[in-house]
């Protein structure tokens, strides 16, 4: 049988990827993926909708759909557009961490609205951030104002973001390298 082998020990920590759980060791096969597939293309289609388009027995898909969720390969969940609230500048933030106070630091950024995105970067002590504000002034404040109070960090560099265009929402892996059409 073609399919991806999910190793949860080759998987990060629930902090370290955004996930609910750890991945669960399973085969995901042709029919896992084209629920995936299908689930990306529309998340509230039943179970009963996604068996019709793909000819399949709908408990099976129902089935296939449980075990994708528990085994943490997929998760529910929803997506707010920054836009819609005035969030409208976007930035990455390229970031240097003492050692010392990086948990602390880090602490700081997960619990600023504005932070959407936190990564660990190539060296220990270099962090990456990514954070949206309601104008270009709230921006200028954040980087050169509250960032530096922060203790142990330092500001490497920033990048504007004026549009993004794809986004983990519609990320999919290559299934052609892991041998699954």
């Amino acid at each position: 049988m073609n399919g991806i082998y999910v190793d949860k020990d080759k998987i990060m920590t629930e902090r370290e990827n955004n996930m609910s759980e750890t991945v669960t060791k399973r085969v995901i096969d042709e029919l896992d993926i084209a629920i995936i597939r299908e689930l990306k293309e529309n998340s509230q289609r039943s179970a009963a909708e996604i068996a019709r388009i793909l000819e399949a027995n709908e408990r099976t898909v129902r089935r296939r759909i449980d075990k994708l969720v528990e085994s943490a390969v997929i998760r529910y969940s929803i997506v707010v557009n920054p836009l819609a609230f005035g969030y409208i500048s976007a930035v990455d933030i390229f970031l240097q961490i003492d050692p010392q106070k990086e948990e602390a630091a880090i602490e700081c950024f997960l619990n600023t609205p504005e932070i959407f995105y936190v990564a660990r970067g190539q060296d220990d002590n270099s962090v990456s951030i990514q954070a949206r504000f309601k104008d270009n002034d709230a921006m200028f404040n954040y980087l050169y104002k509250i960032l530096p109070e922060v203790p142990g960090v330092t500001v490497k560099g920033f990048a504007l973001i004026p549009r993004i265009i794809k986004t983990v929402d519609s990320w999919m892996p290559n299934l052609d390298e892991q041998g699954v059409k």
